[in-house]
C-alpha cells in the first residue's frame, strides 16, 4: 500500500528519523509499540506501521516466532524460504475467524529487494512473425475457458472456425482446448495445431493439461503438428485448493511441479506454467513454486485470478512482488488470467500490465465459467485508446503509435458476432465495445455534440473494430456467384467451394425476400452456413403455421430423417404458432412430452429473438437454449430467416439435433402418425 499509493520516497532505516536509530540489540517488541503509539500522534497509522515493519526486520535478535507479521502453519521447505521475507504477508489468502472467513492482511514487500526488469527478449515466435517483443501478448482461451460457460460447447468443426477467425483477428496464442477431457477436444486441438498452427504468421497453438504424465503427454500429441506448439500445465497453490481439491502438502505440490514441468518440457520446447488461485495463495510460497517451474523448464507464468477475488492494485502489487522475489522471473514472460466475479476483471488485467505482466489471458465477449472471462475486446481498446499511458511503462515514447498489442482492431466487431452467432451466448446491448449501444446516442445534447464533432462524446469510432456503416447496402438478387465470393473476402470470410455454394443458394433466396443485403446480413447468413450440421439426423422441410385472435394456433411440420432415409408430416396445436411448432417437432422425433411445460426428455431453457437489421423485411435471428433433463446439459440452436416462425423452427431442431449426439440411449424415429401422448417405449 506504501509503495503504490503514498506520496512519500521509500526509505531505508538509516535515513529514518533520529530518535528511532535504535541498535538492533537493545531493541524488542515491546518497545517498538512503544515507539509506535508516540508516532501515531505525527504520523498517519499506514505510515506507522509501514516503520515497525522495516524495525521488526531489521533486529537481527527478535524471533520470528514473536513476529505477528511472520507466516504459520508452512511446510519446512516454505518455512526456509520466508524466513530471510520477514516483511511478507499472505496477500489474498483466507482466515477462518469465529466460523467466518475473512482475508488476510494487505500484502507487503521488502522495499531493500530489487525489482527484475520485465523480459522483452523477443521469442523464436516472435522472430518468425516480425512481431515486437516489447508488446502486450494476446492469450485467447475462447475455445477452453470460454467453451466451458454453460451452454456454449462447440464441436470440432465450430472451433476450427472459430480459430480461423482468431488467427485473422491477431492473437498471438489460441488455447485450443483440453486434449485429455474427450476424443471430440483432442480432435479439435489437433485439427487446429495442424491447420491454423501451420499457416503463414500463424499463433502459438495451446492445449491445457493438469500436472500429470497422462495430460501432458495427450496434450503434447494434440499440438506437436503446429508450428510453434505450446503445453500450458496448471496445479494449485492456494491453501484452501491444495487441502480440499488436491489433498497435497506444500513440499508435495513443489515436487509435482518440479517433476511435471520438466517432463512437459522434454516433449514440447515451449511450456506455460499456472499457479491455479493464484490470488488467494501465500505470496511467499507463490514465489517459491514459481521458482521452481522455472528451473524445470516453464517460459511462461502464468498468475491467474480464478476466482475473481483480487482488485487492480492488490493484482499490480502481486505482479511486483512477484519480480522483486522469484528468481529467473526477468528470463520469462508475465501472463495473466482472470475471472469476473466481482465485475473487475478488465480493470485487474490493466492492473498487472501496470505491474508488469506482459501477457493477457481473455475470451471474445468475456465468455467464461460463472461470470465470465476478460473480454478481449475490452482489454485490448483500453491498452490501443490510452496508448499515451501505457507506451512509457512498455519502454517506448508516450507519443509512439506503435501498436501495443498485434490484434486487427477492424476483426473485433467480425469476432464478437461470430461467437455470438457459435454459442447462442448473447451479447447485452450495453456492453463496452461490442454491444449494440456502444456507438448509440439518444441525449439531445449528445446527439448535437457528436453531429458538431464525434470526439465530443465518443472514445473510440465504430470503424476501428469494424464496424463501418458505409458499407451499407452490398449485394442484390442480380448478383453473382463471383461477385458474392469477392464481397465475403473483402469483409474477411474465407468459404471452401463446398460452403460458399450453400451460403450462396441462401443468399439467393434471402434477395428474393428482401431487396437490399447489407454486410450483416451476409455475415449471419454464412455464420448458419458454417455450423457444424453435416452430422444432423432430422432435418427441417417445411412449416406451415395457422394462428390468428380467434383461432387456436396450429403448426404442420415436415422432417426427413437423414438416418432412415423418410420423410414425414405432424401437426399439433400450441399456446401460440412457435410453441405448436415445437411440439409438433417433438412428436415427429418421438419426444415423450406434450408440450415444454410436460416435457420428460428435454426443457426449454431460453428463447431469444433478434433483428440483424433495421427494416420490415429484416432477418431475425433466433437462439433456443435447450435442458438435457437426464444429465442436466444444456445445448443450444440458432437460425436466422425473414419469418421468425421458420427460424425458430430450424433452432429448435438444431438443438435437438445436438442433444441426440450425446445422448446414445434416445433412439428417436419419424412416426406417420401419433394417437397418443406417450411414446412405444423411451424415447421411441
Amino acid at each position: 500500500a506504501y509503495q503504490s499509493r503514498s506520496l512519500l520516497p521509500p526509505l531505508p532505516p538509516h535515513q529514518l528519523v533520529p530518535w528511532f536509530r535504535v541498535p538492533a540489540s537493545s531493541f524488542s517488541p515491546s518497545r517498538a509499540v512503544v515507539v509506535t503509539m508516540m508516532m501515531t500522534r505525527v504520523l498517519s497509522a499506514s505510515a506507522s506501521m509501514l516503520l515497525l515493519s522495516l524495525f521488526l526486520a531489521s533486529s537481527s535478535a527478535f524471533s520470528p516466532a514473536l513476529n505477528p507479521l511472520s507466516f504459520s502453519g508452512r511446510s519446512s521447505s516454505a518455512s526456509a524460504f520466508s524466513s530471510s521475507h520477514p516483511l511478507r504477508l499472505p496477500a489474498f489468502s483466507l482466515q477462518r475467524r469465529a466460523g467466518r472467513v475473512t482475508a488476510a492482511a494487505p500484502l507487503r514487500t521488502n522495499m531493500m529487494a530489487e525489482m527484475r526488469p520485465v523480459n522483452a527478449e523477443p521469442t523464436k515466435h516472435d522472430i518468425a512473425t516480425g512481431r515486437d517483443p516489447r508488446r502486450v501478448k494476446v492469450f485467447d482461451t475462447t475455445l477452453r475457458d470460454g467453451e466451458q460457460s454453460p451452454g456454449c460447447s462447440m464441436t470440432s468443426e465450430e472451433k476450427l472456425q472459430v480459430a480461423k477467425q482468431l488467427h485473422r483477428l491477431g492473437v498471438d496464442v489460441i488455447e485450443a482446448g483440453f486434449p485429455i477431457a474427450s476424443p471430440d477436444d483432442f480432435f479439435a486441438v489437433q485439427q487446429i495445431a495442424n491447420t491454423v498452427g501451420c499457416e503463414e504468421n500463424p499463433p502459438i497453438i495451446c492445449g491445457l493439461a493438469r500436472a500429470t504424465k497422462a495430460d501432458i503427454e495427450r496434450c503434447a500429441e494434440a499440438v506437436k503438428g503446429a508450428k510453434f506448439p505450446r503445453i500450458h500445465t496448471f496445479i494449485a497453490s492456494s491453501d484452501i485448493h491444495m487441502e480440499h481439491k488436491l489433498k497435497k502438502t506444500r513440499a508435495e505440490v513443489l515436487a509435482i511441479t518440479k517433476e511435471m514441468v520438466s517432463h512437459a518440457a522434454s516433449l514440447i520446447e515451449d511450456v506455460e506454467f499456472s499457479a491455479e488461485d493464484a490470488l488467494r495463495s501465500d505470496p511467499a510460497f507463490l514465489a517459491e513454486l514459481y521458482t521452481v517451474a522455472i528451473q524445470a523448464g516453464a517460459t511462461t507464468l502464468n498468475v491467474p485470478d480464478t476466482v475473481g477475488y483480487t482488485t487492480p492494485a492488490e493484482f499490480k502489487a502481486l505482479i511486483q512482488y512477484l519480480r522483486t522475489h522469484v528468481e529467473g522471473i526477468d528470463k520469462c514472460t508475465i501472463s495473466v488470467h482472470g475471472h469476473d466475479d466481482l465485475g473487475m476483471a478488465v480493470a485487474n488485467f490493466l492492473g498487472a500490465v501496470e505491474g508488469g505482466a506482459r501477457q493477457v489471458e481473455v475470451t471474445v465477449n468475456g465468455i467464461g465459467e460463472r461470470a465470465g472471462n476478460a473480454a478481449l475486446e475490452e482489454v485490448v481498446m483500453a491498452l490501443h485508446v490510452r496508448k499515451q499511458y501505457y507506451n512509457p511503462l512498455l519502454g517506448r515514447d508516450a507519443d509512439s503509435e506503435d501498436a501495443i498489442t498485434n490484434i486487427r482492431l477492424r476483426e473485433i466487431h467480425r469476432s464478437s458476432k461470430l461467437i455470438t452467432s457459435l454459442t447462442g451466448m448473447m451479447v447485452q446491448p450495453n456492453k463496452a465495445i461490442v454491444g449494440a449501444n456502444a456507438f448509440a446516442h439518444e441525449s439531445g445534447i449528445h446527439q448535437d455534440g457528436m453531429l458538431k464533432n464525434k470526439l465530443t462524446y465518443e472514445i473510440v469510432d465504430a470503424s476501428t473494430i469494424g464496424l463501418d456503416n458505409s458499407e451499407g447496402i452490398v449485394l442484390g438478387k442480380h448478383s453473382g456467384r463471383a461477385a458474392f465470393r469477392s464481397k465475403l473476402l473483402d469483409i474477411g470470410i474465407e468459404l471452401t467451394d463446398a460452403d460458399l455454394n450453400k451460403a450462396f443458394v441462401r443468399f439467393k433466396d434471402l434477395a428474393d425476400k428482401k431487396k437490399e443485403i447489407s454486410v450483416m446480413d451476409l455475415e449471419s447468413l454464412v455464420n448458419d452456413e458454417i455450423q457444424d450440421l453435416h452430422s444432423n439426423r432430422f432435418k427441417l422441410v417445411n412449416v406451415q403455421v395457422l394462428c390468428g385472435a380467434r383461432s387456436v394456433p396450429s403448426a404442420t411440420i415436415t422432417m426427413f430423417d437423414e438416418q432412415e432415409k423418410i420423410e414425414r408430416t405432424d401437426a399439433s396445436i400450441g399456446t401460440g404458432p412457435v410453441d405448436a411448432a415445437f411440439q409438433a417437432v417433438n412428436r415427429l422425433m418421438g419426444l415423450a412430452a406434450w408440450g415444454q411445460s410436460g416435457a420428460t426428455e428435454v426443457k426449454l431453457l431460453e428463447y431469444s429473438v433478434s433483428s440483424v437489421t433495421a427494416g420490415i423485411d429484416a432477418l431475425g435471428e433466433v437462439t433456443v437454449r435447450l435442458q438435457d433433463t437426464e444429465s442436466g446439459r444444456t445445448f443450444f440452436g440458432r437460425a436466422s430467416d425473414t419469418d421468425i416462425v421458420v427460424a425458430s423452427t430450424h433452432a429448435y431442431v438444431n438443438a435437438l439435433n445436438r442433444m441426440l449426439i450425446q445422448r446414445t440411449d434416445l433412439t428417436p424415429r419419424l412416426h406417420p402418425q401419433l394417437s397418443t401422448p406417450q411414446m412405444q417405449g423411451r424415447g421411441v
